[in-house]
């Protein structure tokens, strides 16, 4: 499998956990096109100026300015675990020249593939820490303590895009832009599929074996 890989999967797929223990186990950094905005928005650099212009005026970001924010990350080396972008084909073709370009070969992917009403259930019960990040799930993985962190003993919040309007909403926009990518890759042999149904152990031997890591190292 390539030295970078682009994470496919709807909302509540998992993709961001697997990311983490990715990052943790074996060095990959993960770019997020949103957390790339943020960044250069906060920094005031020229590509943040320019792309705060047109997230004021409720317009999409250009694809060539986050292909410019994608290369400067790339600057550092180490592989890469693309999550969020591309967000549709012509970003994906314009990744694939990139790296290209840079010698680092086309990215491989993984599609997180889970059915659309698991989705709509992990999103509704899930609870987050706002200091760290940490994500439960009052079915699946639940605090000890309803509506406190196990970590830092501060109380957990529910995300206001984690409700049954927006997630419908989220999750017509990851159907009509994501399965577009999940063919693209799959037609030139870069994809592969993993059940994210499965516990998150289990999902992670599935994805240690895609990318061609040792799972015995997690």
């Amino acid at each position: 499998m390539p030295r970078d890989i682009v994470l496919l999967g709807g909302p509540g797929a998992g993709k961001g956990t697997q990311a983490q223990i990715l990052q943790k186990q074996f060095g990959y950094r993960q770019i997020s096109t949103g957390d790339l905005l943020r960044a250069h928005v906060t920094k005031g650099t020229e590509l943040g100026k320019a792309a705060d212009g047109f997230m004021k005026a409720g317009d999409l970001v250009p694809d060539d300015l986050i292909i410019k924010m994608v290369e400067g990350e790339l600057q550092d080396g180490g592989s890469v675990l693309f999550d969020g972008f591309p967000r549709t084909v012509a970003q994906a073709k314009a990744l694939d020249a990139l790296l290209e370009s840079r010698d680092r070969g086309l990215p491989g992917a993984v599609y997180f593939e889970i059915e659309r009403p698991m989705l709509e259930e992990r999103l509704l019960g899930r609870w987050t820490n706002p200091r760290t990040g940490r994500v439960y799930h009052e079915k699946f993985s639940p605090p000890k303590v309803a509506g406190v962190c196990d970590d830092d003993g501060g109380p957990l919040i529910q995300r206001p895009d984690d409700n049954a309007e927006t997630i419908k909403k989220r999750l017509d926009v990851f159907e009509r832009e994501t399965m577009p990518l999940v063919a693209y890759y799959r037609a030139d042999g870069r994809l592969t599929s993993i059940d994210a149904t499965q516990p998150i152990e289990h999902v992670t031997h599935m994805l240690m074996h895609a990318i061609g890591v040792e799972h015995d190292h997690v």
